[in-house]
């Protein structure tokens, strides 16, 4: 069974980064055809698509967020990270790390971590 969870900073002041680890339990993130994705739902909004990492490490963002994000792995601990630069209040959301298979399904999902970003 495979088992994400993530881990960070529930609140974050304004300007400043926010930054998420995700550890993979159960599979390997270099297992072939797999993308560790992020992904977040403000309040009262849908889910947003953060970006991913790929089985063998290349990165992918949404378009709007490219500019303040990166997605890195550690394969010798098993996990990615999501770093988002000059963070707003807009920012605050569900944040969750998530496995996506190579016909675009999300098959684990990590539990959601809430992260609040303050003035």
């Amino acid at each position: 069974q495979v088992q994400l969870q993530e881990s960070g900073p529930g609140l974050v002041k304004s300007s400043q980064t926010l930054s998420l680890t995700c550890t993979v339990s159960g599979d390997s993130i270099t297992t072939d055809y797999y993308y560790w994705s992020w992904i977040r739902q403000p309040p009262g909004k849908g889910l947003e698509w953060i970006g991913y990492i790929s089985y063998s490490g290349s990165a992918y963002y949404n378009p709007p967020l490219e500019s303040r994000t990166s997605i890195s792995r550690d394969t010798s601990r098993n996990q990615f990270s999501l770093q988002l630069n000059s963070v707003t209040p807009e920012d605050t959301a569900v944040y969750w790390c998530a496995r996506r298979d190579r016909w675009g399904s999300y098959d684990f999902w990590g539990q959601g971590t809430q992260v609040t970003v303050v003035s």
